[in-house]
């Protein structure tokens, strides 16, 4: 994979180095070591700099992100791929429950990491995979997937300081409030290696806010959003106030009107971690969660 990337410096960057003006625009330190170790990965007006150099009002500083490698202990296997949207930078993948993101245990060859390696290697593209938003291999819907390192990098930083926003819907068994805020601390249950539960003394702050939307049946079609992002927090908290996700194998495993957790990754809002265009996503109710 290949990125290249051409700064027009301003008048606000002048007398500056091409070091401060490149963590100015989000290159971390591994970033910028990686460039320095590529042939002509830094360049300002077409030709080789150093980091140190001094930046003038209209030069053309032009950044090459170089990725040869790819992802190589990764299958490809041709798997259905629903891309929503593909740029030079990005990738939005609505995925189907049951694909996990990544290879595990027993999850060798049926991965959205698999799919993608495939997707890429029919083009002769080495790529490297970043999953950005992780979604649970039953929990269907909106992924982001950073093309390159310094997309991963700036889009990673956006997840951490809450500037992606996340939408998730959930059907959820009973009459819930008509909205709410669950705020109870998320550990992992003693004992299991994937179970959480709410722990008050030892656990991690977590907060999900939530909006019903329809009530039919015995369950409630539900709206959620988060402000962190611990493991299974939607399943473990909308569980903790008695309202838990039909069709969930570790929290509520009744299957009796969905053979899954009943999640799906809705809506993802957020601004091109490159280009800071708006972007807004969104993935429409899955069949088997209609009331």
């Amino acid at each position: 994979m290949e990125r290249v990337l051409d700064y027009r410096i301003s008048k606000e960057y002048e007398g500056t180095d091409i070091l401060s003006f490149l963590k100015s625009r989000g290159y971390s330190r591994t970033i910028i070591t990686h460039l320095k170790r590529t042939p002509d990965g830094i360049c300002r007006n077409g030709e080789w700099a150093r980091t140190g150099d001094t930046l003038t009002e209209g030069d053309k500083l032009t950044v090459t992100i170089q990725e040869r490698e790819g992802s190589s202990g990764i299958l490809p296997v041709p798997l259905p791929l629903h891309i929503m949207y593909e740029d030079e930078d990005i990738l939005v993948i609505d995925k189907p429950a049951g694909m996990p993101i990544h290879p595990s245990h027993g999850n060798h060859d049926n991965t959205l990491a698999n799919a993608l390696v495939c997707y890429y290697s029919l083009r002769g593209i080495s790529f490297t995979y970043r999953c950005i938003n992780r979604l649970d291999k039953n929990t269907s819907g909106l992924l982001i997937i950073a093309k390159h390192m310094l997309s991963a990098s700036l889009l990673s930083a956006m997840i951490r300081e809450r500037r992606i926003v996340r939408e998730y819907l959930a059907l959820a068994k009973g009459l819930t409030p008509k909205e709410g805020t669950i705020t109870a601390p998320i550990a992992r249950r003693t004992g299991s290696t994937i179970e959480r539960c709410v722990d008050v003394s030892g656990g991690e702050y977590a907060c999900t806010h939530y909006r019903r939307l329809d009530y039919r049946g015995g369950y409630s079609l539900l709206s959620v959003t988060l402000d962190t992002g611990r493991t299974h927090q939607i399943r473990v908290h909308l569980k903790h106030i008695g309202h838990p996700l039909p069709g969930d194998f570790l929290y509520h495993p009744d299957y009796t009107i969905i053979s899954r957790q009943a999640l799906h990754s809705h809506r993802l809002t957020f601004s091109h971690p490159i280009t800071g265009k708006k972007m807004e996503f969104i993935s429409p109710l899955p069949d088997d969660m209609k009331l």
